[in-house]
């Protein structure tokens, strides 16, 4: 096998692996027990769900959810200074949540909705109680409708709604922060009856099981629930495992939380406290629809009469942040997707996002972060291409092999193999440096794929969105025209049929890269050049070494 057939496979297997990858929502969730409320025997509620039982392991039931249109009650409009949420007295669930620094990938005219009420794309925060009396996400609550602003000097805002269930007061507030995407909720129960009561607390969100709205199939990423635990890790949970009964993850647990993520963006239940041990039950379900619920169950709230007690948890809803909700729980920053070279993909974004803090453009911190990177992987380039550019010298001999013995590929590569060896050429010295350098590529790719911080993130001139295609293909066709420098400056193939394939490939690139986000574009635009003056130099110069020793000779 030759330098240039070598080449081409290292680029196809290298497209072809990004585009697999970029198709794949990867799911890789860890074995769990699974068990079975019916066969427990647990009760169920009149709308057919199981409920936990007093003094048991928590159950794997989950609290019914309703499909169709939610019934819409008084609202509680919130705003901040960075989001717009509605709570409804139906449950008091957060219908709509609303980021408004980021806008809509299909219409960039209105700010990004995570939670919102639209037929057949709902999306809610629930919250209740299952195995008493205690209110659910199906409970009327009372609340004061209207507008609730965060004013000027005010850093947090509180909204609360009450429920009288069975001799119970109940009490839900939501607190919202300045500058944050950090709901805290804490439910206040109060047994105003002469009986104790208990319940045992669900927080859950229901979602449809569709991808974010305006996101392209070549770089679709994971949307689904996601588990974390001590124990079991990161987990994912596909929805298509979740409405087969197949999914696998953590159930019961003493750490921990359970979210649902998407491209940029994610919710989580979290504790208030990170060294909270107390246990809890996660769960997946399908409600019917193509709608699903994933929740998490906390240990149960007992009450004597005239006894009262809180339950806190917090609630996050927004970008995938990396630096900012690290610091919330643990595993909480594995959310943002690098595949599988996570272990390389890390810390390339900690030297870009430094290098963003030192220039303060996503754009020139993308660039001078592919200068590094050249930099650091120097001396294996330089060995490849001066490989290659040895290579690239013998090719007016190797056609004349070609010319020479025609269709006898044996006696065409016995030939080609003395004169590999009597100019000490390693055929394979071109591309095995390539092949270390390649994890680095896809781990990189993934990074500027992922990062949120790129999203609406301008560059130059006409470039104000990193994460979105550039709207008039200038960076991809001048990547395309540096990919046909670069197949110019490599070693030509005696074969025709290889010569057809590498001058193809700059096709199939630019055509691929139409569709991907312009930083990922810059990125290998830079590369390419930076790759171009290096071949460029290293040919210049074995090319007059080889005059030099001609001379010599003369």
């Amino acid at each position: 096998m030759d330098t240039q057939r070598i080449i081409a496979f290292i680029v196809f297997s290298f497209s072809l692996l990004l585009l697999w990858e970029s198709w794949q929502n990867y799911s890789n969730p860890k074995p769990a027990v699974t068990v079975s409320a019916q066969k427990e025997g647990l009760p169920a509620t009149a709308d057919g769900a199981s409920l936990p039982q007093p003094g048991q392991a928590l159950s794997p039931a989950a609290p019914a959810a309703e499909t169709g249109q939610a019934r819409r009650g008084a609202r509680a409009r919130v705003i901040t200074d960075v989001l717009t949420a509605e709570i409804d007295a139906n449950g008091g669930d957060l219908r709509e949540f609303v980021l408004t620094s980021y806008r809509q990938n299909e219409d960039a005219g209105q700010p990004f909705r995570l939670f919102e009420e639209k037929t057949g794309r709902d999306y809610f925060a629930q919250a209740g109680f299952v195995g008493g009396a205690l209110p659910t996400h199906k409970t009327v609550f009372e609340l004061a409708p209207g507008e609730y602003r965060l004013k000027d000097g005010q850093n947090e805002l509180k909204v609360s709604l009450k429920a009288m269930s069975n001799g119970a007061e109940v009490v839900r507030t939501y607190t919202f922060k300045r500058g944050s995407y950090v709901v805290d909720i804490d439910t206040r129960v109060k047994n105003l009856g002469t009986a104790a009561i208990e319940g045992f607390p669900y927080y859950q969100f229901q979602r449809h099981g569709q991808s974010p709205e305006g996101e392209s199939a070549l770089i679709q990423t994971f949307t689904g629930p996601v588990v974390y635990t001590e124990a079991g890790k990161f987990q994912k949970v596909s929805f298509e495992d979740v409405a087969k009964g197949k999914a696998e993850h953590a159930k019961e647990a003493k750490d921990g939380w359970i979210g649902l993520i998407q491209h940029h963006f994610f919710a989580a239940w979290l504790t208030r406290d990170p060294a909270d041990a107390s246990a809890r039950e996660f769960y997946t379900r399908s409600v019917g629809k193509d709608e699903y619920t994933a929740g998490v169950i906390l240990p149960a709230v007992k009450l004597i009469p005239g006894e009262e007690k809180t339950v806190s948890v917090r609630l996050y809803a927004g970008p995938q942040e990396l630096e900012k909700i690290k610091t919330l729980a643990p595993g909480l920053d594995l959310v943002v997707d690098y595949g599988w070279l996570t272990v390389l993909a890390y810390p390339l974004f900690v030297v870009l996002n430094w290098l963003h803090n030192l220039v303060h453009n996503w754009g020139t911190a993308i660039i001078l972060l592919t200068v590094l990177i050249k930099l650091v992987f120097y001396p294996l380039s330089a060995a490849s291409y001066k490989s290659m550019a040895k290579m690239r010298k013998l090719a007016p001999r190797l056609q004349h092999l070609k010319e020479r013995y025609g269709d006898d590929r044996q006696k065409l590569h016995e030939a080609m193999m003395k004169i590999y060896q009597e100019e000490k050429i390693n055929p394979l010295g071109g591309c095995l440096p390539i092949l270390v350098q390649i994890p680095v590529f896809i781990a990189l790719y993934w990074v500027l794929l992922g990062a949120v911080e790129l999203r609406q993130a301008p560059f130059a001139l006409w470039i104000t969105d990193l994460s979105a295609p550039d709207p008039y293909y200038v960076l991809p066709i001048v990547m395309a025209i540096t990919s046909f420098i670069q197949v110019k400056l490599s070693p030509s193939s005696p074969d025709p049929v290889q010569q057809k394939v590498m001058m193809a490939m700059p096709v199939i690139f630019s055509i691929m890269f139409l569709f991907f986000p312009a930083g990922l574009v810059l990125y290998w635009l830079i590369n390419n050049v930076l790759s171009i003056l290096q071949q460029w130099r290293i040919n210049k110069v074995i090319e007059s070494a080889s005059a030099a020793a001609n001379d010599s000779k003369h």
